[in-house]
């Protein structure tokens, strides 16, 4: 055994006495101790052991976002065990078992749909196991079950004193037959859902134990990097790999479908040996549009008529009878996701089998593409599931980029009767300039108010990429409109009896997908923006202004209402120092069926610099399954979508992505991070998604604040406020 690195991770490992290097089998092996085979498993999603250990097989990927400690409160709760004895373990790749509900026969975590999907599925394997526990004890005791309770783990008879462990019962469990008809607790009953309840990832993750690809190391392993075209759609010409192959550590060069790939003992030597690489690229079909290009592009398309995603009512009509039009026009760049782990992978390739180390968020897209890339069948590709370090949504890539780039490598240097052990890395600069982005969107919105300021017309226009076109999603398109462009749009929530929404899909060479909020990060800050210049034009409060409009949205306006009273928007922002200004701004948005409002304060320092005091959050999420993790994704939601609104771009020059790393791709510092107080509305309807939600509602709450402080309107991200007149 031997020490890989002095990294913070083996540090913490070596200090605990725990294992320093992972040579594994399977990465489950490096954290389930050897015990006593369990025998109660009644269903796909529990596991009890006779030493009382409670297994939860989680079938949505742990990234950060909390599911593990979701997925376990389900089961708890219903099992009635003890919080102390639950555990974990990752789902295998089978969508027969572990697909999401709402994604149909697809085994994928995203959309915010983990708590959602799995509520009921989670709970009744919890019941059933409840219920085999408590009919065995009924048998063992010859008592009814009805006489009998669980409390913290512990089996009860309370009328004869009689009581015994999980473990103690399960042979016998195991040996009756599953019940069907199982009865759920109420709401009123919950021990452990809407409580709080410690996260079941935090230990590992804070005493290095916490298994990521970067941590796997498998005997015969080498690392590969590929050298990926410098513009979208070149190809390789021809390479000379001599003076990479002179590189220490360096063991090979090949070409794969995506580029050349340099594999060496350890990652320093392969990326010294793709430092040296020659490569000559054919740039014949490349693309070579730099950002204004497309910027004029898509301002071109905006003066004119797109394909109709919504039309209510006579809006041409109404638009030339109302008192006061407004239009304005809102632009958005690309992003970049930037995980905080960059995409890796690892893949043990032999004649008759394929096995993956991945933080995987898309099982059932990438198993079969690596089966169909690697000639085998999709039951003959193992996916062992780590942790990820962050996703918003680039781990879920249709085209499994990643993991077929470790594939074709593996399949290159695999020799016959011996398996080919890789691990691929893709550092920052790789994902930041050969990645997906977030699409760049453009929107155009023109309203009519009538003489006593009430809203008569919407006419959205938007234009932007689709991420479902070229992707095994292209059938959701219908009659030209990728929906995912124009949600939040084309179902404003807001009052109008005539509304128009337009889109224009252009084809552009830059890879796009989803990203965190998907199409309300781009339509939150239109819209949310806009209806505050309508306000404003009116002479009316925001909030009262949208209390108006959101008369048929209750769940809108119960957030609205409590981000009001939290806020203490009634009453005036205290002063800031001399020569700086305040303002206060609003924005309340619906993305996955969730609902969140926002109130934001800032300060304006008269050369144009600002910062963002303070945050207040309303959240109606139906039940807060583990309200703490509700409140860390608002948090962390916000932090993301301000990253966007004052830092974040991907620029091109010529087809060339000019971003690399955070050097000149900016995330929010903590110095920048404002306070933030998360309000939960109390709710009994089914849990909803706390994920994405919290990301597109921040951008334009700041930006009406600055407004409020400036009286400028900042139409366009990332925001650039100019010098500010001192006040007098």
């Amino acid at each position: 055994m031997r020490i890989e690195n002095a990294s913070r991770r083996d540090f913490f490992k070596a200090s605990a006495g725990l294992t320093l290097a992972l040579y594994l089998p399977s990465a489950l092996a490096a954290k389930r101790p050897a015990a006593v085979a369990p025998p109660l498993a009644p269903n796909a999603f529990v596991r009890i052991g006779t030493d009382d250990r409670v297994t939860v097989i989680a079938k949505h990927l742990e990234m950060g976002q909390g599911t593990y400690t979701g997925l376990s409160t389900l089961v708890a709760e219903e099992l009635d065990a003890a919080w102390s004895q639950i555990h974990v373990e990752a789902a295998p790749a089978d969508a027969s078992r572990y697909n999401n509900l709402f994604f149909g026969p697809s085994q994928a975590t995203g959309g915010s749909t983990s708590m959602a999907n799995s509520f009921v599925q989670m709970r009744q394997a919890g019941a059933t196991a409840r219920a085999m526990l408590v009919s065995a004890a009924a048998e063992l005791w010859q008592v009814k079950p009805a006489t009998i309770t669980i409390r913290q783990g512990i089996v009860m008879h309370a009328p004869s004193g009689r009581q015994a462990r999980f473990g103690e019962l399960v042979e016998a469990a195991a040996k009756l037959p599953v019940p069907t008809d199982i009865k759920l607790k109420e709401p009123k009953d919950f021990v452990f859902i809407g409580k709080h309840v410690p996260r079941k990832d935090s230990q590992a993750k804070i005493n290095g134990s916490a298994i990521y690809t970067q941590d796997i190391h498998l005997p015969g392993m080498l690392t590969a990097v590929v050298a990926h075209p410098p513009r979208f759609g070149a190809k390789v010409k021809n390479f000379d790999a001599t003076r990479a192959k002179a590189i220490k550590g360096v063991v090979d060069v090949i070409q794969i479908p995506t580029g050349v790939a340099v594999l060496g003992t350890n990652f320093w030597s392969a990326k010294k040996g793709r430092d040296a690489l020659e490569v000559s690229w054919d740039e014949t079909d490349a693309f070579r549009l730099s950002t204004s290009d497309i910027t004029q592009q898509y301002k071109v398309l905006l003066d004119q008529p797109g394909v109709t995603a919504k039309k209510v009512g006579a809006g041409e009509t109404a638009l030339k009878a109302a008192t006061q039009q407004l239009t304005a026009d809102y632009s958005l760049p690309y992003l970049a996701h930037a995980t905080m782990e960059p995409m890796n992978c690892v893949i043990r390739l032999s004649d008759t089998h394929c096995e993956v180390w991945n933080g995987e968020q898309a099982q059932s897209t990438d198993q079969p593409k690596l089966a169909a890339a690697l000639g085998l069948q999709p039951e003959q590709v193992t996916i062992n599931m780590l942790y990820a370090g962050g996703s918003f949504g680039r781990r879920s890539n249709t085209q499994s980029d990643y993991p077929l780039e470790a594939a074709y490598i593996a399949k290159a240097i695999r020799k016959a009767g011996q398996p080919a052990v890789v691990k691929l890395v893709w550092t920052r600069e790789d994902d930041m300039r050969a990645g997906y982005y977030r699409p760049k969107f453009m929107h155009r919105i023109t309203a009519g108010l009538d003489t006593e300021g009430k809203l008569v017309a919407w006419q959205q226009r938007i234009v932007g990429q689709s991420i479902l076109v070229g992707t095994a999603l292209e059938g959701f398109i219908k009659d030209g409109i990728d929906m995912t462009s124009v949600e939040g749009a084309a179902n404003l929530p807001y009052a109008t009896a005539n509304l128009d929404v337009e889109l224009h899909t252009p084809t552009l060479g830059v890879p796009v997908l989803w990203w965190r909020s998907v199409g309300s990060t781009h339509a939150a800050f239109a819209i949310e923006s806009f209806v505050d210049e309508l306000a404003h034009a009116v002479k009316q409060d925001p909030i009262t202004f949208r209390r108006q409009l959101l008369k048929e949205h209750p769940r809108h306006l119960g957030v609205l209402d409590l981000a009001m009273r939290a806020s203490g928007w009634d009453k005036p922002l205290a002063p800031g120092k001399a020569d700086e200004k305040r303002g206060r701004g609003f924005a309340v948005h619906e993305s996955f069926n969730s609902y969140v409002a926002n109130v934001a304060e800032v300060t304006v320092k008269p050369d144009g610099s600002f910062k963002i005091d303070r945050v207040v959050c309303a959240v109606d999420c139906g039940i807060a399954v583990n309200p703490d993790v509700v409140r860390a994704q608002m948090e962390g939601g916000i932090g993301f979508g301000l990253s966007a609104a004052l830092h974040s771009e991907i620029t091109l020059n010529e087809g060339r992505v000019e971003q690399s790393n955070f050097g000149d791709y900016p995330a929010l510092r903590i110095n920048e991070m404002p306070h933030i107080e998360v309000h939960i509305v109390p709710s009994a309807a089914p849990p909803t998604g706390v994920g994405e939600p919290g990301t597109p509602v921040v951008a334009p709450a700041v930006a009406n604040a600055l407004f409020s402080a400036t009286g400028q309107r900042l139409r366009q991200l990332p925001f650039k406020l100019n010098v500010v007149e001192k006040s007098t």
